[in-house]
């Protein structure tokens, strides 16, 4: 099982980074500089109103512009065709 979820968080790094969307705390919690806080903090703030860009990361609690850039290239933000008006 550790060995399965190793390959997905390294596939995830490779192709655009963890989805600040759909990663668990675990998965967020994998990523230099996010512990346990900043990782509830993101899943927090997804659940009132879901990333658009990874730019929103600085309105989470806990993150400024610094930590932000810091992280920037480990997380993404995948386009959710399926909330899209006519679809």
């Amino acid at each position: 099982m550790k060995l399965l979820v190793a390959f997905f968080l390294m596939a995830s790094f490779l192709f655009g980074g963890v989805d600040l969307n759909t990663a668990s705390k675990e998965e967020l919690m994998k990523i230099n500089g996010i512990g346990e806080a900043k990782a509830q903090a993101i899943i927090d703030y997804r659940e009132k109103q879901p990333f658009q860009s990874v730019d929103e990361l600085e309105k989470v609690k806990g993150f400024g512009k610094k930590n932000a850039e810091k992280i920037r290239n480990q997380v993404s933000v995948e386009n959710n065709t399926e909330n899209s008006v006519g679809n």
